[in-house]
């Protein structure tokens, strides 16, 4: 492959015309000539440029509603012919096609197009054929051609010319084959994945995935690990859309924690009123529903002060001075909420270490959508766990009913749990976590690990009594045997919410009963590993 390249003859056809004005005055200062289609020559034109029309190159019009107008050979030939090839050059010669330098197509806009909620037969319109078809022949042949799929890509090409005389170096072009082929590659996912949904194909034969770089990481989950962060366009708001107000770069494991947080804390929907939620390692330390947004993060941070510190802080709503004010009497890691007030991002600004971030709103935890994780040689994927449950779906099983008050915390509880690793344990009072246990492998451990939490902490609090006294619980899955349950009885739960299911229900339910414990199943469980 030669390394330098010429370019004389150029391909524009864009929907995206972002940089196109200066982009093209540019290459035609450098006489290169201009090629393009519809609308981009409209443009082009405008700007007093010289372009000639696909179809005076091809000979053909535009034809079908522009559905047909650069698959020809005198456009494909000029983009895959090798220069170095003695037939090659014969071919273009006795077929009248001349050599294509550089291309340059964005796609049409499927993937905005869907976002907005188009019909099938609109969005099926915005399915590019021609410019995949041009950017995979160009990309194929970056021996001779530099392809660009991207406004952000205009300046280096620009420059890459300049520092080579009007040529590119193979390098270069290499870069740009790369680029061009993951763009085809994240359209031809977006489109699949469309029509999957579309078609209510729930597990199709074969599923792409696709992501833009957001931002090259220091490091991954540990520092011999590299790492980078992508986004996958999706309109749900979190970490991916959020704005950094301040702080060092995000690391792979503050991302990781920052989303558990916010899809934690989203669980309580501002209407609510205000919530808090505090995660260390991506499971919550701390959980709490208050009148003001500040109560809520005392609250939560007296479920587990050790653990809260260095940790990430979520909130449902628009962050005040006053709770900016708390939060900065430890150190915390990352701060993320729907917004903030102009005094608490100043307040923030003196300790520069703490990264903000406000999102373009919460998420919603009831809408659906599709997770995966990589195992050995393929990945799993599923629907995201959206499920919700309210009285309505609680079945009573236990001789004893749940008083008001009770129910409201088992509720609260359970969505909670929902966000802890398996085996998940959560004890909740007055609206707020005084127990997590998470990640064990064993649920009666669980249990009591977070029962021992909660006097560690009222140590710490100088309460007279652990605050499990009184408290419900909350299991994500059901109690296999009964000593998980009586752990909790022993820690002072009164009420406990649970999927059932086991096949020792009976027996669990029994020594509810025994114990005086209110119980209640919620029919799902919420494993998360």
């Amino acid at each position: 492959m030669p390394d330098l390249a010429p370019m004389t003859r150029a391909l524009i056809s864009v929907s995206d015309k972002a940089g196109l004005r200066e982009l093209a005055h540019a290459l035609a200062a450098r006489g290169i000539d201009l090629i393009s289609t519809g609308g981009t020559a409209a443009v082009l034109r405008t700007e007093g440029l010289g372009v000639q029309d696909v179809a005076q190159v091809t000979g053909f019009p535009e034809m079908m509603d522009g559905r047909v107008k650069t698959l020809h050979p005198k456009i494909h030939g000029g983009l895959l012919a090798l220069r170095d090839n003695e037939a090659h050059v014969g071919a273009m010669v006795a077929q009248g096609i001349a050599p294509i330098d550089l291309l340059v197509v964005n796609l049409y806009p499927f993937e905005a197009t869907v976002a907005r909620g188009a019909g099938y037969d609109e969005a099926v319109e915005n399915i590019d054929i021609g410019g995949p078809a041009m950017i995979r022949a160009a990309a194929k042949n970056h021996a001779h051609v530099a392809v660009l799929t991207d406004p952000e890509d205009y300046a280096a090409l620009l420059a890459e010319l300049d520092a080579n005389d009007g040529q590119t170096r193979l390098g270069f072009r290499k870069m740009l084959a790369q680029r061009a082929f993951a763009r085809t590659a994240a359209y031809d996912a977006a489109v699949s994945t469309w029509i999957a949904e579309a078609v209510a194909e729930a597990t199709p034969r074969r599923r792409a995935f696709a992501g833009t770089l957001r931002q090259s990481l220091r490091y991954g989950e540990n520092p011999h690990q590299r790492a980078a962060f992508y986004v996958d366009g999706s309109d749900r708001a979190g970490v991916a859309s959020a704005t950094q107000h301040q702080g060092k770069e995000l690391s792979y494991n503050n991302i990781n924690d920052t989303d558990a947080a916010y899809e934690l804390v989203a669980e309580f929907l501002p209407a609510e009123g205000p919530a808090c939620a505090i995660i260390k390692h991506a499971n919550p330390c701390g959980v709490a529903r208050a009148d003001t947004l500040e109560d809520a993060y005392r609250r939560a941070f007296d479920c587990d002060r050790t653990s809260a510190f260095g940790g990430i802080v979520a909130l449902n709503m628009k962050l005040d001075l006053a709770t900016a004010k708390a939060i900065t009497e430890i150190f915390t890691e990352v701060v993320i909420a729907p917004g903030a007030d102009l005094a608490a991002i100043e307040h923030f600004a003196t300790k520069p270490n703490l990264r903000l971030l406000t999102a373009p709103g919460v998420p919603n935890p009831r809408e659906g959508g599709l997770a995966f994780r990589q195992v050995a040689g393929g990945f799993l994927v599923q629907d995201r766990d959206a499920a919700m449950v309210t009285d309505a779906d609680l079945k009573v099983v236990t001789i004893r009913q749940p008083s008001a008050a009770e129910m409201a915390d088992l509720l609260f509880a359970w969505r909670v749990a929902k966000h802890v690793k398996s085996n998940a344990i959560v004890y909740a009072r007055d609206g707020a976590t005084v127990g997590v246990g998470a990640g064990q492998m064993s649920r009666v451990d669980s249990t009591r690990i977070a029962a021992r939490k909660a006097q560690d902490m009222a140590a710490v609090l100088g309460l007279d009594a652990p605050p499990t006294q009184g408290a419900v619980v909350a299991s994500d899955a059901f109690f296999p045997f009964a000593d998980g349950l009586l752990a909790a009885a022993e820690a002072g739960a009164t009420a406990v919410i649970q999927p059932g299911g086991s096949m020792r229900d009976a027996e669990v339910i029994a020594a509810a009963d025994q114990a005086g414990l209110a119980m209640v199943f919620t029919g799902k469980r919420h494993f998360r590993h």
